[in-house]
């Protein structure tokens, strides 16, 4: 049976106790967990927060980044090493707060490029690395769903397809797909088309409109997602993933140059829209 989770980032990207008033409302409104950045360093505030949520009877989700200097994708064998020690380094963190899916596009560097097409040496790189860290992973029972974004943010996963190819390259079973409706709404022909090809490897689902405000309300193919989503059988997360300005540092770093919704309006509504929609289509 499907979740329904919430992503903090549209107030913070920073771990720290101010998160709490947040996760007591979005339990208020109904959430079943709530899915948080994993890169502050402060490690003991992980802990914190996850048992809090805990307590509360909710679970969670992480999602993450890697810099250029830790690419799993380099050339360099020493910054593929370190790639690999921050994702142990983040798989940890997830740990302590409980999380049992760690996403984001953890393949390769956010938003650096190397001027070309992806390269097969790349894929291979990835693989080496995704496939080290899925077996760090499994110790803490936690799996990763890699994510395809657009072409602005990264060359090497961009569709379903291209998530496939990696995943199958990968080959461990603590290492899997997200798919994430603002990006497809960008890189994908047809939204059900991209979820037919990533089923078999689909781990989470991130609901985000065209412009990372309110879902509902821009001109994301919603229909032809949950239809799809159902037809597959999926059950699990369907976590709400928008941005604002609330924590620039954050914002500049994603290119969040104005406000698209209201944070709560995003939380309220957004719940209310998902369940309008798994009803409708039978997920």
């Amino acid at each position: 049976m499907t979740k329904v989770g919430f992503d903090v980032l549209v107030w913070s990207a920073v771990m720290s106790d101010e998160m709490m008033p947040i996760i007591d409302r979005l339990k208020e409104i109904g959430y079943d967990g709530v899915e948080f950045f994993i890169g502050s360093p402060d490690e003991a505030a992980y802990k914190r927060i996850g048992d809090y949520v805990k307590s509360l009877g909710m679970e969670t989700t992480v999602v993450s980044v890697l810099s250029p200097d830790m690419n799993p994708i380099d050339s360099s064998v020493a910054v593929r090493e370190k790639a690999l020690d921050r994702l142990k380094w983040v798989i940890d963190r997830g740990h302590d707060m409980h999380a049992k899916t760690l996403c984001g596009p953890l393949h390769s560097a956010h938003a650096h490029f190397k001027q070309h097409a992806p390269q097969d040496e790349e894929y291979g790189w990835a693989a080496e690395v995704l496939h080290a860290a899925g077996d760090y992973a499994a110790q803490a029972d936690i799996t990763f769903a890699l994510e395809a974004v657009n072409r602005f943010e990264c060359y090497l996963c961009n569709t379903m397809q291209q998530m496939t190819r990696l995943l199958k390259a990968v080959d461990h079973p603590n290492i899997k797909a997200m798919f994430d409706t603002h990006h497809a709404n960008i890189e994908e022909k047809k939204l059900s088309d991209a979820i037919r090809t990533i089923a078999p490897m689909l781990a989470h689902v991130h609901i985000s409109e065209n412009d990372r405000g309110t879902p509902g309300d821009g001109h994301v193919p919603w229909d032809d997602a949950f239809s799809a989503l159902a037809e597959i059988k999926y059950d699990g997360w369907l976590t709400i993933e928008a941005f604002s300005r609330n924590d620039p540092d954050f914002a500049n770093g994603i290119g969040v140059w104005r406000e698209f919704s209201q944070p709560w309006d995003i939380a309220e509504k957004g719940y209310a829209f998902i369940h309008k929609m798994k009803e409708k289509h039978g997920l």
